[in-house]
């Protein structure tokens, strides 16, 4: 037991900083594992709540704080066989370890914010509250790209550099830059403004008068928005365009109009006037109609070949598929009004007056050669 204790005695006096360095990485690991247990649970305690940011902050610490205990450990270990060893290249371990802890909080940042989005989202959608998911989007974004520059500064300063030279070569390379990527600007402004003033917002159906765009809007990023039209292909498009074209948003539209003009025969003109008043009446009583928007039902042109009478009315839904479900029920019901007065729509049809008196030409038999 004597000649024991003295070899352990000599040998934690000559390499005793490797049973240090054993130690230290356990107690790390073991503290990883703790911490990963105690989140875990404490993770599938909060899904339970009301709250969507508690567990958002939960689940974003556990990575993000697993690496901050490992980089916290690995370089006090290597502190200890630094002293040693007493080579080069253990300089580099407080600024590595600095760059460590700035990029486990950047992460962690960076987690929480996306975390925060998707739990917002999908607690919005559970309790049917509404949510405007473009401003969301445009918040952000903001403050990822905050958090990452801000990351990169505090990293420069870490490294050594002066954060003010970095900054006032910045302010002038920036102007280089700006000159260089005037397009790239344009369209990070443009998407700024569309955050601002919000024309649109992602699920719209938009469409442009004066370009060929029409689709439902998927992705408004920094330079492109993305837009899917109906026949399901994706557009992409600069937002510096939206500066300069008309923009037209059919989905925050209110009602929806019928506006059609039918034809009765002139045979059926002592009808027109009993036509028109069924038909008002009708769409007065028809559920589908608002009556308290504009209700027109009058005759208005004798045409080549009809007496037409228009009617111009508002729908409640502005569902598109609706909307014609409505508008369909609306002419067979305007076509049964016509049908139960006896009367007919009218078709293009000519009619040929042939004077009295008038000469007939009989057809000659033909000559042979």
């Amino acid at each position: 037991m004597e000649e024991t204790m003295n070899k352990l005695l000599q040998y934690t006096a000559n390499g005793g900083w490797v049973l240090q360095v054993f130690i230290v990485v356990f107690i790390t690991l073991l503290f990883d594992f703790i911490q990963k247990a105690i989140l875990r649970r404490l993770h599938k305690r909060l899904e339970k709540t009301k709250t969507p940011w508690d567990d958002a902050l939960v689940h974003s610490l556990r990575s993000p704080l697993s690496l901050l205990i490992w980089i916290v450990g690995l370089a006090f270990a290597a502190s200890i066989v630094q002293q040693e060893a007493d080579a080069a290249i253990f300089a580099a371990v407080t600024p590595m370890r600095d760059l460590g802890v700035i990029a486990a909080i950047t992460w962690f940042l960076l987690r929480f914010i996306s975390t925060g989005q998707k739990n917002l989202i999908r607690h919005h959608a559970e309790t049917g509250e509404e949510l405007d998911h473009t401003t969301l989007d445009a918040i952000s974004k903001l403050l990822r790209l905050s958090i990452i520059i801000t990351a990169l500064l505090v990293a420069l300063q870490t490294m050594g550099y002066s954060i003010s030279g970095v900054l006032a070569f910045g302010g002038i390379g920036g102007i280089a830059i700006g000159f260089a990527a005037k397009d790239l600007l344009a369209n990070f402004f443009g998407g700024l403004m569309i955050y601002l003033d919000r024309p649109f917002a992602v699920g719209d159906w938009v469409r442009s008068p004066d370009r060929q765009i029409e689709g439902v809007v998927e992705n408004i990023g920094w330079r492109l928005t993305r837009i899917r039209t109906f026949d399901k292909r994706p557009l992409y498009i600069p937002n510096s365009t939206f500066a300069t074209i008309a923009v037209e948003n059919p989905s925050r539209m209110s009602h929806r109009r019928i506006y059609e003009t039918i034809g009765i025969r002139y045979d059926d003109a002592d009808k027109v006037s009993d036509i028109t008043t069924a038909v008002k009446q009708m769409l007065q009583e028809h559920p589908e109609i608002d009556t308290t928007q504009t209700l027109i039902v009058n005759f208005n042109t004798f045409a080549p070949s009809s007496l037409d009478f228009f009617i111009y009315t508002f729908t409640k839904t502005t569902d598109w598929v609706r909307y014609h479900e409505v508008k369909h029920d609306v002419l067979l019901r305007i076509y049964a009004i016509i049908t139960a007065h006896d009367a007919e729509i009218a078709y293009p049809t000519s009619t040929l007056h042939i004077a009295e008196g008038t000469a007939r030409l009989e057809p000659q038999p033909a000559r042979s050669a």
